[in-house]
């Protein structure tokens, strides 16, 4: 990629996204407290060259609780979407290669599934299936996988008709082959953009989840669940909801400038 071609949103992103990561990282390497260590004495602490972020309502380390709360949001966020990519994909392009009856079906499924908002669905299967960190990726996959199911399905009957796969077709390759090997390439660059900005919606609703009590759970820390902890509180001691907000801003921001950062360029790219 030449300097000139990588856009500012794309910049901006990857600066916010590596901060992010770093976070996480640092996480594994130094904690500047027990995340879980509570200290009442030392309760509603203000920021402090000690506490950097002060402390909360049960004079946890402020910092330490938002450097692991990183990997869960990273950890539930990537692994949704791939998850969700993988079976949307896959359906998507079965149906797209499928016979018209077959077709219709898979396509109404979908569609039934993008009924629904994706906060409301992922409510429901944490109702259904438990609180937890798994059941939250679970949840969040399920309502990723129409996005990826119409996104390969569009792409896949648009190339149809293309020169490329008619010469394939004459050669005698199969339908998976076809899918795999001559029609998927072509949504790769949708696909990255897609799966940048999903990552970004997958760690705020993994952390409306937790902020209802549905996701992440004690001991885990979560920024929903820091958010969630903070609310009465917010008016007298602002600084312990301010932090794991603007944390959880500068993810989900990073992700999705990311995304439209990589779609600019990718369509800049096309169009020359």
């Amino acid at each position: 990629m030449r300097k000139k071609d990588m856009n500012l949103s794309l910049k901006l992103g990857l600066v916010l996204v590596a901060f992010v990561v770093l976070l996480c990282v640092a996480s594994f390497i130094y904690l500047p407290y027990d995340y879980e260590a509570m200290d009442i004495s030392n309760r509603f602490s203000l920021p402090t060259a000690e506490h950097l972020l002060g402390t909360d309502q049960f004079g946890r380390d402020v910092l330490s609780r938002i450097m692991v709360a990183s990997r869960s949001a990273l950890l539930v966020g990537i692994l949704s979407v791939f998850s969700g990519a993988i079976v949307g994909l896959a359906t998507g392009s079965l149906a797209a290669m499928s016979p018209r009856g077959v077709q219709i079906v898979l396509m109404r499924i979908i569609d039934g599934l993008m009924a629904f908002p994706g906060i409301l669905l992922a409510l429901m299967l944490c109702a259904v299936f438990g609180k937890g960190v798994m059941n939250a990726v679970l949840a969040i996959a399920v309502f990723m996988i129409p996005t990826f199911a119409r996104l390969s399905y569009s792409m896949i009957l648009e190339n149809r008709t293309r020169l490329f796969v008619k010469a394939a077709r004459s050669y005698g390759v199969g339908r998976f082959r076809m899918i795999f090997s001559h029609m998927l390439p072509g949504v790769l660059a949708r696909l990255i953009t897609q799966l940048s900005s999903a990552i970004g919606s997958a760690i705020l609703t993994e952390s409306s989840l937790s902020f209802l009590g549905l996701g992440i759970q004690p001991p885990n820390a979560s920024w929903g669940m820091m958010l969630s902890e903070a609310r009465q509180y917010v008016l007298t001691y602002p600084y312990i909801a301010i932090a794991p907000g603007a944390v959880l801003l500068v993810a989900v921001l990073g992700f999705n400038l990311v995304g439209d950062g990589l779609n600019d360029y990718f369509v800049r790219r096309g169009s020359r």
